[in-house]
């Protein structure tokens, strides 16, 4: 009612995506370079600057209610984040990851083979120039484990109503030790709605809460 009697602008559009320790579309993300520094020569995790000017916004709803937030830049280096909720008000288990590679599967035997792949306890990575990293996810069990499933929602406005893409996920993650820590690897086929699949890789690395802000 005062806004009207008084004649005051329309408010700025609602901000309808989670923002995650201050981290959303639009703003930019510090992080120190020693989170993958310490790593020395070892790892494949590799990132020529510590600033990330984030431009998209992905959203996982998990099977047991938890969310997956993920924060992208335009040359897809991606941060992401755990919660509990949607809004990421209490946010954990934070990652960096850098892509490795990236393929178009030239056939629906090559997308079977990828897949096979990714159901194994070690990804054997010699064809994409990688050292074999065992299985992450379901670590406890050395049989075969069909990968993850799961739809991304992606963001590019952080008033936005409705999703710049959505994209269907089969993936796995993997995690090698080295003498400074752990590096992450996942892989996965990503096919998005009313695209073609693709056969991604990506390096990453943990990132501790004191390691990065926006």
């Amino acid at each position: 009612m005062f806004k009207r009697l008084f004649g005051q602008r329309d408010a700025e559009p609602v901000n309808q995506l989670a923002i995650v320790r201050n981290i959303t579309v639009g703003r930019t993300v510090a992080l120190d370079p020693l989170a993958w520094r310490r790593l020395g020569d070892e790892t494949h995790f590799s990132l020529d600057r510590d600033a990330l000017e984030i431009t998209a916004q992905g959203v996982v709803r998990l099977d047991d209610g938890a969310f997956v937030h993920r924060f992208y830049t335009d040359d897809h280096v991606m941060l992401q984040a755990m919660s509990d909720d949607a809004g990421g008000a209490a946010a954990y288990d934070f990652t960096l990851f850098t892509p490795w590679s990236s393929a178009y599967p030239p056939n629906d035997g090559a997308r079977r083979a990828w897949q096979d792949r990714l159901s194994e306890p070690v990804f054997k990575g010699a064809p994409e120039g990688l050292p074999e990293y065992p299985r992450f996810w379901f670590s406890e069990t050395d049989a075969r484990q069909p990968p993850v499933k799961l739809w991304e929602t992606i963001y590019d406005d952080r008033a936005a109503t409705e999703p710049y893409a959505k994209i269907y996920q089969t993936c796995m993650l993997y995690a090698r030790e080295l003498a400074g820590g752990r590096e992450l690897m996942i892989a996965l086929e990503q096919e998005p709605e009313g695209g073609e699949a693709t056969h991604e890789i990506m390096i990453g690395i943990p990132l501790d809460m004191a390691e990065f802000r926006a």
